[in-house]
C-alpha cells in the first residue's frame, strides 16, 4: 500500500466542516461508554478527533493509528491515549479492542470493502465497528481532478470509488447495522485566488499530486482545476457551494 503525503496543517484548513462527520459517526455508537475497555481510530488523522473519544469512554484506552508520522507527529498527549503508524491493510483488532473507527480512511484503500469484512470478523462478540467514507467520486469536482491527471500523463493515488450504505451492509453478515448517507452542503469561503474548493481538496485528494509535481507544474495544474471549478461551483457573495455526500456505517458484532 503506498502512502500519502499528508500535511496536517492543509488537513485542518477546514476543521469544522471535517470534525462535524466524525462527531454523528461517534454519536451513533452503542456500546455502553463505562464499559469500554479499549478504542482504536485507524487513520486518526492529527488525532484532535480521536482526543475526544477519552471522554465519550472514560475507562478506555484510545488509540489513533495513521499510515503517516507527519500527520502524529503534534498528536495530543493524555494518560489514554497513544498513537502509532501502521498499515491499515495489515492491521486487525486485538481481542480486546471493544470500538473500532475509521474515519475517512477507506477510500484509500483498494478493496477496501473486504478489509471491512475482515475486521467485522477478527472483532470479539459484541464490539462495534463504525466508518465512514466519502461519496464524492463522481463530483465534477473530483472528475476534473482525474481528467486533468489524464492530460498530464500523470498517475498518483487516488482514493477511489466507495459502495453505497446497502452495499457495506451486505458485507456484514450477522452483524447489527446502521448506515446511512449524508450530503452536506459546505459554504467555503473565498480563499485569495485560490477557488475554495480546490484549498479544500488540497488537503485530501489532492496531496498526491502536490507531492509528485514540481511547484511550477502544480501552479499550472492548479490553475487549471481552479477553470474547472468556477464553472461548477461558482463563488457568490465570497463563498462556494460545495455538496459533499458522505457514506456512514456504525455495526455490532454478533453476540453468541
Amino acid at each position: 500500500m503506498a502512502f500519502v503525503q499528508w500535511d496536517p496543517a492543509v488537513y485542518l484548513r477546514r476543521a469544522p466542516e471535517r470534525s462535524r462527520p466524525f462527531v454523528e459517526l461517534v454519536a451513533r455508537i452503542g456500546a455502553d461508554p463505562g464499559e469500554v475497555r479499549a478504542v482504536v481510530d485507524l487513520g486518526c488523522g492529527p488525532g484532535t478527533l480521536t482526543a475526544t473519544l477519552a471522554d465519550r469512554y472514560p475507562a478506555a484506552t484510545i488509540t489513533g493509528l495513521d499510515s503517516s508520522a507527519a500527520m502524529i507527529a503534534d498528536a495530543p498527549a493524555g494518560d489514554r491515549l497513544t498513537f502509532g503508524v501502521v498499515d491499515a491493510t495489515t492491521w486487525r483488532p486485538a481481542a480486546t479492542d471493544d470500538v473500532v473507527v475509521s474515519n475517512a480512511m477507506l477510500q484509500w484503500i483498494p478493496g477496501h470493502a473486504d478489509l471491512v469484512t475482515e475486521w467485522a470478523t477478527a472483532l470479539h462478540p459484541g464490539a462495534w465497528l463504525a466508518f465512514q467514507v466519502p461519496g464524492n467520486y463522481d463530483a465534477p469536482s473530483h472528475v476534473a481532478v482525474r481528467e486533468l491527471k489524464r492530460q498530464r500523463h500523470l498517475t498518483t493515488d487516488e482514493p477511489g470509488p466507495v459502495l453505497d450504505p446497502a452495499g457495506y451492509a451486505e458485507r456484514l453478515p450477522g452483524c447489527a447495522v446502521d448506515a446511512w448517507e449524508t450530503t452536506y452542503l459546505h459554504h467555503l469561503p473565498s480563499d485569495g485566488d485560490a477557488h475554495p474548493v480546490r484549498t479544500w481538496l488540497e488537503g485530501t485528494t489532492l496531496r498526491p499530486v502536490v507531492a509528485a509535481l514540481p511547484a511550477d507544474e502544480y501552479a499550472d495544474f492548479a490553475a487549471a482545476l481552479d477553470d474547472r471549478l468556477h464553472t461548477d461551483y461558482p463563488v457568490a457573495g465570497g463563498h462556494a457551494r460545495y455538496p459533499f455526500r458522505r457514506v456512514f456505517l456504525v455495526a455490532a458484532t454478533p453476540r453468541p
